[in-house]
């Protein structure tokens, strides 16, 4: 079984009515930071930007941002 970690940007983008660019105006992160996570394409999550991100959507629940979800490749396709 893989383990994978499920970053929730994209959904929190669309709920919030959000740009990329304008999340990278809030968080001061980087557009290519924000398309990685977004997109999750990233290997290594930075704790300061999940910290910025939960900041900028005044989150307070960690896995509001991030999900860690057991599954197996064809789920994942």
């Amino acid at each position: 079984m893989q383990h994978i970690i499920e970053i929730k940007l994209k959904k929190l983008l669309k709920e919030f009515n959000m740009t990329q660019q304008e999340l990278c105006n809030k968080t001061g992160l980087t557009q290519r930071t924000i398309s990685v996570l977004a997109n999750n394409k990233i290997e290594r999550i930075p704790k300061t930007a999940l910290s910025k991100i939960a900041a900028a959507f005044e989150l307070d629940d960690i896995r509001d941002l991030i999900d860690f979800k057991n599954g197996d490749k064809k789920d994942h396709q």
